[in-house]
């Protein structure tokens, strides 16, 4: 940590202020629930969750399961719609409109840039290095007085691979706003997540999701881990009820079944080598990155022409050329062990007609 870094001091004053909705759950979750404007006659479903009925707005159930797997404490969990609602919410607790900035390192996850513009906060980019790792000194050479945060996605998106932890433990000793790391694939990772060292770096905010090695992209949960200080301006800002009860039903279930989640990761592990294997036994393919993720990154010749004629096959990638020191890259995500056998007898036709 900066021996500089003062939390409340990078803390919007309005949001200081910010005296936040009070739902009618905050109160009362039992008895006879007059309160609320709810429809108690119930829903026009057969179910088992009382629908009719708003969500528990902190979700705390929900909350000690994930500090449990995470091995942290619950107060340093946020769960909400998707990480891309806990990346709008530090932009609205952390940034001015108008004045403040953030640092990205493209090529990266594009939500922070969106979020960004959305917020009205200026934009520093510091490309990572040609294997993609960060430039510290540059990054850290490109704070000024108003910038707030610092975005790194590790394992990265559209890259695949993690970035150097000495590297990232720079930036949060030598930068006094926050450092958001990305870890919506840290599960495919060999690499320790950052979320056990939230007690040692009160600026660090680390982001999850349950949308890739659990599986559950449909149910938009996202996660945020960061010391209690910083969740609690979290859960003053969010809506009151963000996390709906079929989400939440869904997410307690997955963690009753770790084992089919690691199943899952490790056969997903497997088949990720396997295409590695594959990829680089092809004279078209001029690099395989090193990947720590659920897809891959790698260069072929004519990449934009054989993603068009993939897509006529009925194989879905996405091209990733336009991106910074990723010409003639295309990144494919690692499918079922069929889905990836159709995926070598498209393109193996495609370059060989």
């Amino acid at each position: 940590m900066s021996p500089l870094f003062e939390l409340e001091k990078l803390i919007r004053k309005n949001i200081k202020s910010l005296v936040p909705y009070r739902s009618a759950r905050d109160d009362f979750d039992s008895g006879i629930l007059l309160d609320a404007n709810e429809n108690s006659l119930g829903s026009p479903l057969k179910d088992e969750l009382e629908l009719h009925r708003y969500p528990m707005p902190y979700q705390e159930k929900l909350r000690k399961k994930i500090a449990d797997y995470r091995n942290v404490n619950v107060n340093n969990i946020f769960v909400g719609v998707g990480s891309d609602e806990a990346i709008d919410l530090l932009f609205r607790i952390f940034c001015e409109p108008g004045k403040d900035r953030i640092i990205i390192n493209p090529p990266t996850y594009g939500m922070y840039k969106v979020s960004a513009n959305i917020n009205d906060v200026a934009i520093d980019e510091v490309l990572l290095t040609f294997d993609f790792q960060l430039q510290t000194e540059q990054i850290l050479d490109a704070v000024t007085p108003n910038t707030k945060l610092i975005f790194v996605c590790s394992p990265n998106n559209p890259t695949a691979n993690s970035i150097k932890r000495e590297d990232i433990i720079a930036l949060l000793e030598g930068f006094n706003g926050i450092v958001i790391i990305d870890e919506a694939y840290i599960d495919f990772s060999d690499q320790d997540s950052f979320a056990n060292k939230l007690a040692g770096y009160p600026n660090l905010v680390v982001l999850q999701t349950l949308s890739k090695a659990f599986g559950l992209a449909g149910i938009r949960l996202g996660i945020a881990l960061a010391s209690p200080e910083i969740i609690n301006y979290m859960m003053k800002v969010k809506a009151p009820y963000n996390v709906n009860k079929l989400t939440s039903k869904a997410a307690m279930d997955a963690f009753e079944n770790l084992d089919a989640v690691q199943k899952s990761i490790s056969s997903i592990k497997k088949e990720r080598d396997r295409i590695i294997k594959e990829l680089n036994q092809l004279p078209e393919v001029e690099k395989v990155f090193p990947s720590d993720g659920n897809f891959i990154l790698f260069r072929i010749n004519d990449a934009l022409s054989i993603y068009k004629k993939l897509a006529e096959h009925g194989i879905i990638v996405r091209y990733r050329g336009n991106e910074p020191h990723c010409e003639n890259t295309l990144r494919l995500t690692i499918g079922t062990p069929k889905e990836n056998d159709q995926f070598f007898d498209a393109l193996n036709q495609i370059l060989n007609p």
